[in-house]
């Protein structure tokens, strides 16, 4: 008897049909799956045999062939153990249904309990795409599916109840949630807020500029002056997740393993230690995982002590920071994972920290400090648009009882800077805030004139910088004007960028 049951894989980011196909035949008893497994595909037949003997049902003692097909797209996980297993029941006709448009997916225990599995949003995005009616998951896995609009999500704990539905003995209701009103009941509660940092006001404004135009920031200061309080802060003024938003982040923490079954309802804060490896920071694997980038997907990359880290780790950087994407290659062939973040860097102005630094002596030699800043290279400096001097803080910025601003009154501002980008760009597919502008952009959305264009050339060659330096500063007066409300950009928003730009 052959059986036929649709199951799902996963490429990059992408879920793809797989169809598994049970052959038994009354040849020698054996079992073979063909279609590129890997162990733990390998390994489900230990599974599948032990979940249907201690389920109550009989497995079939016969020569079995299982074929998951396409046969060239690498299969891997103990997701097809549930698929294997219905597959099994149906070719030896212990299962009697139409399963032509349904989709499974599960990990099986031993006693026929069926466990969460990695990537199931992307999964059903797939069965909806492929016009499947039903998706059978993991109880574990049910809020992550029903997310998706248009098809019965049917969530289930055990072998058993999946057979008693499909032989028509018991019915298994379609679960579903409204993903708008998860992301609005989020209360948007964050774990520091700007209200608490007493004083760095150059940099709350750098870091304000930031958040409205999707900026990369490096802050350079003395130990303890507030550069990682800032960092971690930072989040509290980004503009709230949208629903196309929440959904992206939310399959590939789905895709890396690290969601626990709700939608991503804010922007995530990746803070990686500075011992992580280039493979780790931009994905890999011989069956490719999301880096850190990509975790770091339309939220902040935080890189505390930027020159501690691996040259490798620093330079794989260059690609995602420019295209806002990673490219992951291998022998048969490549995935691309979306990675489109801010870049937050921190660094101390020389190995002890305290160059410049009025109230500390500094014990590093002349050498050691430019050795210190060269970790980092010249490409890599200029991918970022924000370098701002954060300096210790004084006595009197401590004990000042005078109200700092609150990261909710910031957030207001640069939503409203937000806004002003979307409408602009409302006909540019692709593109939602300043950062994105590609050089073709520029005549249209940073036009100068007279004085400005002067200016503007007197820096170009004064600092001589590259072309990409150029078009960042333009970039960045941009998100300055925004902020102020103008539709031109004028000269103080040009010397305020050229200013960050030029770490002065």
């Amino acid at each position: 008897m052959l059986a036929q049951i649709y199951s799902c894989g996963l490429l990059g980011v992408e879920g793809i049909i797989v169809t598994v196909e049970i052959d038994l035949n009354s040849g020698v008893p054996g079992y073979a799956i063909v279609g590129l497994p890997d162990t733990g595909v390998k390994e489900s037949r230990e599974r599948v045999f032990s979940a249907i003997k201690n389920s109550g049902y009989r497995y079939p003692h016969k020569h079995i062939t299982v074929n998951l097909a396409p046969a060239d797209l690498k299969k891997e996980g103990p997701s097809y153990d549930l698929p294997i297993a219905v597959g099994f029941l149906a070719a030896s006709e212990q299962i009697r249904a139409d399963l032509s448009k349904t989709m499974l997916v599960g990990e099986l225990s031993l006693n026929g309990d069926i466990k969460r599995v990695n990537g199931v949003l992307p999964m059903a995005l797939a069965a909806k795409s492929a016009g499947l009616k039903t998706f059978i998951v993991p109880e574990d896995n049910k809020n992550e599916a029903a997310i998706v609009e248009g098809i019965d999500v049917l969530p289930v704990s055990n072998l058993s109840e999946v057979i008693a539905y499909f032989n028509g003995e018991s019915d298994i209701a379609p679960y579903r949630v409204n993903p708008r009103e998860m992301l609005s009941a989020d209360n948007q509660n964050y774990r520091h807020d700007f209200s608490e940092i007493h004083g760095q006001g150059a940099a709350k404004r750098a870091l304000e500029i930031a958040a409205a135009g999707a900026h990369n920031v490096l802050m350079q200061g003395p130990p303890g002056s507030g550069k990682s309080m800032l960092a971690k802060a930072f989040p509290s003024i980004l503009p709230a997740l949208t629903l196309d938003e929440a959904l992206e982040i939310t399959k590939i923490y789905s895709i890396a393993g690290k969601l626990s079954d709700n939608i991503m309802t804010h922007r995530p804060f990746r803070s990686p230690h500075h011992t992580i490896s280039a493979v780790s920071i931009i994905g890999g694997g011989s069956f490719p995982k999301p880096g850190e980038v990509s975790l770091a997907h339309f939220g902040v990359l935080f890189l505390d002590e930027l020159p501690e880290f691996q040259k490798q780790a620093l330079e794989v950087l260059r690609q995602p920071l420019e295209d806002g994407q990673v490219t992951i290659s291998r022998v048969s062939g490549s995935i691309t994972f979306p990675s489109e973040f801010a870049l937050v860097a921190s660094m101390n102005p020389c190995p002890c920290g305290y160059f410049g630094d009025p109230n500390h002596e500094c014990h590093c030699t002349p050498n050691e400090i430019r050795r210190y800043a060269g970790k980092i290279s010249g490409p890599l400096l200029d991918r970022i648009d924000i370098r701002i001097e954060v300096p210790a803080t004084d006595f009197k910025d401590l004990e000042n009882r005078k109200p700092e601003e609150t990261s909710e009154t910031i957030r207001k501002r640069v939503n409203r800077a937000r806004a002003i980008q979307t409408e602009r760009f409302r006909d540019e597919a692709g593109l939602f805030f300043n950062a994105q502008l590609e050089p073709r952009h520029l005549d249209k959305y940073c036009e100068l004139h007279g004085a400005e264009k002067q200016f503007m050339e007197g820096i170009f060659n004064k600092l001589k910088l590259s072309a990409r330096g150029y078009h960042r500063i333009l970039k960045l007066a941009r998100t300055i004007a925004d902020l102020d409300g103008q539709e031109a950009i004028g000269m103080a928003h040009l010397s305020e960028a050229v200013a960050y730009r030029s770490g002065k």
